[in-house]
């Protein structure tokens, strides 16, 4: 009887999960544009005709449409079964980690945010301050039921995340005359140190480096030299480096300091 009820939590959490990934599609459409995300209902982008319910369903509905708009035949981008996808699984991960519980609450909350941070800043290159400043502070109040964040850290976090990346940015411009990390980067790695305070955050800003030169470096190798001056959004790789951290950040830092003495004797 146990294993049942449990499978039913996670299958019921990713089917949450997805519902929750298509309301963020919304925000990820529409807050960029500085439009209602509770008004009008959604409609297709490219005839205007309202959605049906029928045809709302998340995943199923993009499968059965096989992505195109029932009336006008236009496109459905790939985005929307995406990020609903990646909602539930993410959903599912944290419930069979966490049950049903306040880490549960936090971090899905906290993965939904920097979903759609994530999305608006591959697409339009800016960090909605309407999630980010909010998300402060959450992140800050959400540490009085956290049972592994105190306030103080989160706190500390706040601070340290914002204002490192404000003094990189700021040598960055002293130095080359040049934008570059702009105040939405600074304000997102605020909130992300309000949700997992300053170790997530040195863990965050590591790894999100690492990887975003990685792939800034394959993106340059295969551009032409007319592309070589591509901006690579750096909002998707601090949300990664944050995420990484909540599944697999203790465990990473442990293997590395245990590397660590290895090689020193």
């Amino acid at each position: 009887m146990g294993g049942w009820i449990s499978g039913m939590g996670l299958f019921f959490s990713f089917i949450l999960g997805t519902v929750v990934g298509s309301f963020l599609n919304v925000c990820i459409h529409r807050l960029p544009r500085e439009k209602s995300i509770v008004s009008p209902s959604s409609h297709c982008p490219h005839c205007g005709t309202p959605i049906h319910v029928y045809d709302n369903i998340p995943l199923i509905s993009f499968i059965l449409l096989r992505g195109k708009c029932r009336a006008c035949k236009g496109p459905i981008s790939i985005r929307y079964p995406l990020v609903e996808l990646l909602t539930g699984l993410f959903s599912l991960i944290f419930f069979f980690r966490y049950g049903i519980s306040t880490l549960y609450l936090i971090y899905f909350i906290f993965f939904a945010s920097l979903t759609v941070v994530s999305f608006v800043d591959l697409s339009h290159r800016i960090i909605p301050d309407v999630i980010s400043l909010p998300g402060i502070l959450a992140g800050i109040a959400f540490s009085w039921l956290h049972p592994e964040l105190s306030l103080k850290h989160s706190i500390i976090g706040v601070f340290l995340g914002g204002g490192t990346l404000y003094l990189v940015a700021s040598g960055y411009h002293l130095v080359t005359k040049r934008e570059g990390m702009g105040g939405g980067d600074i304000k997102l790695l605020a909130m992300i140190g309000a949700f997992i305070g300053w170790k997530g955050v040195l863990f965050t800003i590591l790894c999100s480096s690492f990887v975003g030169a990685v792939v800034g470096g394959v993106l340059i190798l295969i551009s032409s030299e007319a592309d070589s001056k591509y901006a690579v959004p750096f909002g998707p790789f601090l949300s990664l480096g944050a995420i990484m951290y909540i599944l697999w950040g203790e465990t990473l830092i442990n293997w590395y300091l245990g590397f660590l003495r290895g090689i020193t004797g």
